[in-house]
Order: C-alpha cells, then sequence, then structure tokens
C-alpha cells in the first residue's frame, strides 16, 4: 500500500459490547450481518462470552453499534472497563439493587437468559419441569399408572412446564420471529408447543379417549413429549452453562490474581492502601509470602520471586537491586522495597487479560463456515419438517406418524452444537495457556500454527540467557589460574560494565576478592587499579599497551584460539606484565536443547539466527542441536527480516521467536510470530504469540497447546455437523421418538463443551 493510500485510509476505532439474548450460531451471524451492512463496520461475536468485538470507523457513533444491535432483536450495552480486583462484588451489588434481576431488566423488555443464561437462573426452571415430567410420563407410558381422566391431569401438569419452564425458548423466538428472523430457539418452541396443542385439541374433541385406564388415547397425545423434551433440553443448557463457566475459569482466575493491597512509603511512614491506588513512583514494602502490588523494580533488598502463576515456571527467580518485578508475583524470602513503574490497565497482568479476552472475543478462519451454514440451517430444517408431514400424509395417510416425525425433526435439528465447536475450544484453550503463562494474541494464530514449517530462534536471551559468564581462565605467567581470576575480579568489581560484574561474579564465588584503590577505567577498554600492592590492569589489548604491557605472538596465539571458539577473551596483567586471559561465554539457557528436540518432533526446522559471529553461532548450535547448515551468524537488526523473507520465497512457512527491539520487524515479518516475556513490549506487540516465560520451551508447549487447540475445534465441528446430517434423516423416516431426539440434542452441545474441557488438562 503506497504512502498517499495510507493517509486516505479511515480512522477506525475497536469497541467491545456485551449481547444479550444469543442463543446458537443463527444469532451470531444475524448480528455480525446486521452490524457488516453499516459502511466500513466488521464485528466478530461470540456466542458463550456473548460479547462483540466491532472495528469502528469514524462517523458512526457508539450509540449506532448499540441501536443496530437492539434492532436486531437482541439487548447490547458498551463492556464496561474491568473494575479493579475485589470490585466485582460491588457491580454485582449495584445491578441487584437497580432492579436488574435474573429475570427482568429495568425496561422489561430483556430478561438475562442470554442462551440460556446462567445455571443459577435455569436451575428453578429445570427442577420444575423435573418434578411435572416423571408422573406425566410415567401416567402417558405405562397403563399401570392410569386412572379415570388421565388425559385431563396430563395435560394440566404439562402446562406449567411447556409455559413457564419453557419459556426461555418461547421467549427468544418470538423477539426473533418479530424481526422475521428464526434460531434454534424457534424449532423448539414450535415443536413444543405443537406438541402440546396437538394433544389438546385430541383431547377436547374426543374427551372420551382416557375416559377409562388402559384406554389407547396415549396414542394420540403427546403431552409427555412437550414435557420431556422441554426438560432434557433444559437440563441440556443448564450442564452446558456450568460447564462454560468452567472453560472461561482460567481468565477469571488469571484476572484475580493481583495483590489487593499494597503498603506503600510516603512521607516516610509505611501506610496501607488498596494495590489499585498506587501510582507510578510509589515505593512499596513486600514481605516473605506476600504478592508484588504492581510492576515495578527492586531499590533495596534480596529475595526470590515465585512467578509461577505469571510465567508457568516453576523455579522461582532470584532478584536483587535494580531488577524487575512483575505484580502478582509472589516474594518468597527476604523484605524489599520496589518503586512501582507500571499500574492499573498498564500492568503485565492487565496487559495479560486483556491479549486473552481479545483472543476469546475473536473469531478463527475454520468458525466462518459453520456461521455460514447456521444462517441458512434453521429456515431450512423449517421447511424439511413441512416436507416430512405432508410426505408422511400423502403417502402413509397416518396423521400421528406425520405429526411425530415432523417435531422429531424440528427437536433433533437445534444448531446448538454447532455454535458452540468453536468459541468454547477457543475459550478453554486460550484460557488454559494464559494459566501456563502462554497468551494466543488471536483465532487466526491456532491456523497459523498448524502450518509452520521452521521455526527462527534469535540466540541471545532466547537460546542463551543473553549473560556472559567466566567459561576458563588461563595463567600465561607465573600466577596461577585461580590468582588471576582473584586479581582480576578484585579490581572489575569495582566496574559497572557487563564484563566486569561476570568477572567479579566469578571470583567472589570463588577465590574471593580484595580492597582495590587507585581504581581507573576506560569506556569500552578496561579497568586497572592496586590490589594488594599489585598493580592490576584488566581489558582490550589496546588498554594493556596504552598502560605500557606487551603483548607476545605467543600470547596472540592463546587468544585467537579462544576467540575461535565463540569466547569473549579479556587480558589480564599484573606489574606491567601479562599475567592471563579470561574467556567468557554467554551460557545456554536450561532446556534448550530439549525445546530444540520438540521442535523438531513438531515437524520444525530449527534455525539459529544472531548477530554474533560464525564461531560463536556455530559452538551454540551444537550444544542444543541445531544443524551447522542451519546457522544464520552476523545478522544485522535488519538482515534478521531479510532472513525471514529469504525463507519464505523459498516456501517455508515461517515461525520466528525472539524477545528484544531488534527482533520485533522479524517478528512481524513471521507468519507466526514468538515473543519471549522477558523480553520488550515492542516485541510482544508484534508477535502473534506471547510466552512469560524465559524459557525456550515454553515456546514448544505454545505451539502444541495451539495446535491441540485447533484439533479440539475441528473433532467439535465434525460431531456437530455428522449429529444434524445423521439425526435429522432418522427423524424424518419416523425412526426417533420426539422424547429421544430432544435428549439427543441436548447432548450433543453438552458433548461438545466436555470434549472442549479436555484442554484444561493440557501440560498437566
Amino acid at each position: 500500500m503506497s504512502t498517499e493510500e495510507l493517509l486516505h485510509q479511515p480512522l477506525t476505532r475497536v469497541i467491545e459490547l456485551d449481547i444479550e439474548g444469543m442463543t446458537c450460531a443463527s444469532c451470531v451471524g444475524r448480528v455480525e450481518r446486521k452490524l457488516g451492512k453499516l459502511e466500513g463496520v466488521q464485528a466478530a461475536v461470540n456466542l458463550p462470552l456473548e460479547s462483540a468485538q466491532v472495528t469502528v470507523p469514524e462517523g458512526i457513533s457508539d450509540q449506532q453499534i448499540v441501536d443496530t444491535v437492539n434492532a436486531t432483536g437482541y439487548k447490547a450495552r458498551l463492556k464496561t472497563a474491568p473494575l479493579p480486583h475485589g470490585h466485582e462484588a460491588d457491580r454485582i451489588s449495584d445491578s441487584e439493587e437497580h432492579g436488574h434481576d435474573a429475570a427482568t431488566t429495568a425496561d422489561g423488555r430483556h430478561d438475562h437468559m442470554s442462551h440460556g443464561g446462567t445455571a443459577a437462573q435455569l436451575r428453578p426452571r429445570l427442577i420444575l419441569a423435573a418434578i411435572f415430567s416423571i408422573p406425566i410420563f410415567l401416567i402417558s407410558m405405562f397403563p399401570m399408572f392410569q386412572f379415570p381422566q388421565w388425559g385431563w391431569v396430563v395435560g394440566t401438569l404439562a402446562l406449567p412446564v411447556v409455559t413457564w419452564s419453557a419459556w426461555p425458548f418461547h421467549r427468544a423466538a418470538a423477539i426473533n420471529a418479530r424481526h422475521f428472523a428464526s434460531t434454534m430457539d424457534t424449532l423448539v418452541s414450535i415443536g413444543v408447543i405443537a406438541a402440546y396443542l396437538f394433544s389438546a385439541v385430541m383431547l377436547a374433541t374426543d374427551p372420551s379417549m382416557t375416559a377409562h385406564p388402559g384406554m389407547g388415547g396415549h396414542a394420540e397425545l403427546y403431552f409427555e413429549v412437550a414435557a420431556v423434551v422441554t426438560t432434557f433440553l433444559l437440563l441440556g443448557r443448564y450442564l452446558e452453562a456450568n460447564a462454560k463457566a468452567k472453560a472461561g475459569d482460567a481468565l477469571k482466575a488469571l484476572l484475580s490474581l493481583g495483590a489487593k493491597d499494597a503498603a506503600v512509603i510516603r512521607n516516610g511512614a509505611e501506610i496501607k492502601i488498596p494495590a489499585d491506588q498506587l501510582v507510578a513512583g510509589d515505593v512499596f514494602v513486600v514481605r516473605p509470602g506476600e504478592k508484588v502490588a504492581t510492576d515495578g523494580y527492586v531499590v533495596e533488598g534480596r529475595s526470590a520471586i515465585d512467578a509461577s502463576l505469571i510465567t508457568g515456571e516453576s523455579l522461582p527467580v532470584d532478584v536483587d537491586v535494580d531488577d524487575t518485578v512483575t505484580g502478582a508475583t509472589i516474594n518468597t524470602s527476604g523484605r524489599l522495597l520496589v518503586k512501582a513503574t507500571r499500574v492499573g490497565s498498564d500492568t503485565t497482568l492487565a496487559q495479560m487479560g486483556r491479549l486473552v479476552s481479545q483472543a476469546q472475543s475473536g473469531k478463527a478462519p475454520i468458525a466462518r463456515l459453520a456461521d455460514r451454514i447456521s444462517a441458512v440451517f434453521v429456515p431450512i430444517v423449517l421447511g424439511l419438517a413441512v416436507v416430512t408431514f405432508v410426505l408422511w400424509l400423502l403417502l402413509a395417510g397416518d396423521v400421528q406418524g406425520a405429526f411425530t416425525a415432523a417435531v422429531a425433526v424440528l427437536v433433533i435439528a437445534c444448531p446448538c452444537a454447532l455454535g458452540l465447536a468453536t468459541p468454547v475450544g477457543l475459550l478453554t484453550g486460550t484460557g488454559r495457556g494464559a494459566q501456563l503463562g502462554i497468551l494466543i494474541k488471536g483465532p487466526q494464530v491456532l491456523e497459523d500454527t498448524r502450518t509452520v514449517d521452521t521455526i527462527l530462534l534469535d540466540k541471545t536471551g532466547t537460546v542463551t540467557n543473553g549473560k556472559l559468564a567466566v567459561a576458563r581462565t588461563l595463567a600465561l605467567g607465573a600466577l596461577n589460574d585461580t590468582e588471576v581470576l582473584r586479581l582480576a575480579g578484585s579490581v572489575e568489581a569495582a566496574s559497572e560494565h557487563p564484563i566486569a560484574h561476570a568477572i567479579a561474579a566469578a571470583a567472589t564465588a570463588g577465590p574471593g576478592i580484595d580492597a582495590v584503590t587507585g581504581f581507573d577505567s576506560a569506556p569500552g577498554g578496561g579497568v586497572r587499579g592496586i590490589v594488594k600492592g599489585h598493580m592490576v590492569v584488566a581489558g582490550r589489548a589496546g588498554w594493556l599497551e596504552e598502560n605500557g604491557i606487551d603483548i607476545t605472538d605467543a600470547h596472540q596465539e592463546v587468544l585467537r584460539r579462544e576467540q575461535e571458539s565463540g569466547a569473549t577473551a579479556i587480558w589480564v596483567a599484573v606489574d606491567r606484565t601479562v599475567a592471563g586471559i579470561i574467556s567468557l561465554e554467554d551460557t545456554i539457557k536450561d532446556g534448550s536443547a530439549e525445546a530444540i528436540t520438540r521442535f523438531k518432533s513438531l515437524g520444525l526446522r530449527p534455525i539459529l539466527l544472531t548477530g554474533d559471529n560464525a564461531a560463536v553461532a556455530s559452538q551454540v548450535a551444537a550444544a542444543v542441536g541445531i544443524a551447522p547448515e542451519d546457522v544464520f551468524a552476523d545478522v544485522l537488526p535488519q538482515g534478521k527480516v531479510e532472513a525471514v523473507k529469504r525463507l519464505q520465497a523459498a516456501g517455508a512457512t515461517v515461525a520466528m521467536a525472539g524477545d528484544g527491539v531488534n527482533d520485533a520487524a522479524a517478528l512481524a515479518q513471521a507468519d507466526l510470530g514468538v515473543a519471549m516475556g522477558s523480553g520488550t513490549d515492542v516485541a510482544i506487540e508484534a508477535a502473534d504469540l506471547t510466552v512469560m516465560g524465559n524459557d525456550l520451551g515454553q515456546v514448544a508447549t505454545a505451539i502444541e497447546l495451539s495446535r491441540k487447540t485447533l484439533a479440539t475445534i475441528k473433532t467439535n465441528l465434525f460431531w456437530a455437523f455428522f449429529y444434524n446430517a445423521i439425526g435429522i434423516p432418522i427423524a424424518a423416516l419416523g425412526l426417533l421418538n420426539p422424547m429421544i431426539a430432544g435428549a439427543a440434542m441436548a447432548a450433543s452441545s453438552v458433548l461438545v463443551v466436555a470434549n472442549s474441557l479436555r484442554l484444561r488438562r493440557f501440560g498437566r
């Protein structure tokens, strides 16, 4: 797209809606089509979350979007911003105080029975239906329970079942009928009403049919069909509501992880305040066992932080002064003072919640097929029911048989399972991912993980730790290795350079360090100082020459060999004589080699990408199991994008894993971008998948979970399609009792949700 075209692109915004009253995939399709008729508007409607994400251009107000949905027969409202943790109960109680109970809103137009309502709302309707349906079924089907005029008793018992208990179906069907539309509720409502009214008319026109026990009147009466079908469908929705609540538990648990209060230092005193009142710059106390109240960095203290709830990694991470910490992680040992850097909606936890919520609200491409079918499915089924009734009358002349077959077609064909197949699978998969520290940005990602065959791995910070550590000390003079490391570590301890930190840390952990005087340093050159009367100089060759120290050819050969092995080598001289060389290497992360093996088992070709020289890159590749020909070394940041493009041009579908600013462009260019959560915000923003931990194995887990989620969705869709494809012909042939059809329809929805819930056990 040209710059001119970009400049003339209309500005858009994304709004989120809560939508009440949707019951099946047909409802979803109708809302999306209605919103799509507004110029420039795109909508993705999610059935189990009862929500929609709408892209709105300039010139169209939020109220127009809400009014459009309301005009379709549903109840929409703008989704309110998430309240701070602990305030959810306030929202619920406020709603109850203002009369917005489970039955009706203030305007009386719409109850909260969207997709059947919550389990608590459905329970009383189900209980009444079950209590009345049992005697209805026994009296109607077994002569031993019949008595004179039993038909009138059964009809009376069935009346509250087909009216009050079945009210959610009738109400939704009526709303849709006013807009000349139909959904699965239309099929259920027509089937139940037809069964009851047909029976009532038959009984009224011939009262004698049940005048005596054991008479055959029950063959023409379908009161038990109307009652039992209603009971089965309510039971299905009740179980479905419970299962869907479990599917969303992971996200709810994630959003509830945050600390409720914080001990903040203000005006020199420690005071307790709600965590949501923290502001950037506040310094707060985190004692052992407490949660970190918000994102920040340590200004005092040392401890180990359990970040498993955020990153999915089980081992605590040591933190010291200047190390960053994440809100909702747990301080396991020492007392810390932390300075807040990000609060409220800017925290890592809040960002995770937004990413997961957005992913769950999106729509996978595979779901579009179900939407297109469901858009015409219900009208076709209504037509099939009429055709079934007419053909039975014409070919068999059997009114009862015709009626039974037509009602069975209506009941068995409800496309509820079809509407749940994709979103419930996505809801459960992304929720489980959040528990494992894996954030899937959107449904399209699931499709992308299926096709990738190559994964580019940035070396520093992804395969390796990104921190130099002393690999070996080589003495070249009169002093031994231990003495060289002790003297170098002593003088380096006074420097802030990362290499100096690594040498000082190795000396501290080994022979120890001594006091230094007369310290001096040259940026990028080295350090010098006096340790126990000895002049110690450490750094590059040029720095040693500046200090009058000669380096022989034999010494240079040792340095060359060290550098060829992939090490960063530092000279150490004592009293103006070369004493040794300290070699440092970037350490490979624990688990990187195992992760590479897992990538290969997933059918991915791992390629190492780094700006380091070929010697360093080859050494790391060999250590983790990457083939020599799959190493791209000396690659500049812009070269990373070119590497991705070159592989794509060769026919590869490329995933890219990285953690730095210089990886962002390559992450965006790749077919699947994977950001390591220890990296930068810009890398995470550019990626499709984010793993919140530092372990490369989590990248493999993320791909495995994405593929498993996609496979679950496909299984759900198969069974939903297969169920209707087989059930409708059987019902039309009169081989399926409407009561069995109702039980089967309810079971199909529950099975689809139960299959999705298996994802909650992924990785356990």
